[in-house]
């Protein structure tokens, strides 16, 4: 493209900011020290009362207006000024925690004694009430007459508790699912 002719009086070169040449006849081409002059956006279809005046045009989302004062819409200010930093979408404490995890454990699953999820669950063979292998052979030995401690039968051996082999070799996440069901057939016969 040849230029014909003079520039229009108010004809501002892009590259320095300085009038009076065009942008290819610019004496800073050839500079290499030369820093090119950063590019202001133009804020054209924002309104006004959304706009807020600047002093510093260094300022980040920084924009000049139709009367060349620097503006910044008011929803940028605010969320500058906030700083909120979004977190990375692959981040390991965005894990979403577990729906077992979040919902009560169910009754059924509670060792009466310890009040904590059944481990190696056996039942008693008086009243078949599941409870953790060590808490009811403790519980047993240290009362005397060893005692149940649900239906207060005497006389019951620890050597007598036999393994709850269904609630052992469920996964737990399954477990709630299970006790769920049972207890949805059990209300469901006896009604």
């Amino acid at each position: 493209m040849k230029l014909v002719g003079l520039l229009p009086p108010n004809y501002i070169c892009f590259r320095c900011g300085i009038p009076g040449h065009h942008i290819k006849n610019c004496p800073s081409t050839w500079d290499k020290s030369f820093a090119p002059r950063k590019r202001m956006r133009k804020c054209a279809g924002i309104p006004r009362s959304f706009l807020v005046e600047v002093d510093d045009p260094d300022r980040k989302g920084v924009m000049m207006d139709s009367s060349g004062k620097y503006v910044i819409p008011i929803m940028n200010a605010e969320a500058y000024a906030i700083r909120k930093k979004e977190k990375p979408p692959f981040s390991p404490q965005n894990e979403p925690s577990s729906s077992s995890s979040s919902d009560p454990v169910p009754a059924a699953l509670l060792c009466l004694i310890c009040k904590d999820l059944l481990t190696d669950a056996v039942m008693i063979p008086c009243c078949s009430t599941s409870y953790c292998d060590e808490c009811i052979r403790t519980c047993l030995l240290e009362s005397d007459g060893h005692l149940c401690p649900t239906c207060r039968q005497s006389d019951v051996s620890p050597d007598a508790l036999t393994a709850n082999t269904v609630l052992r070799h469920v996964r737990p996440s399954a477990l709630f699912l299970l006790v769920d069901h049972l207890l949805h057939l059990h209300f469901r016969t006896i009604s």
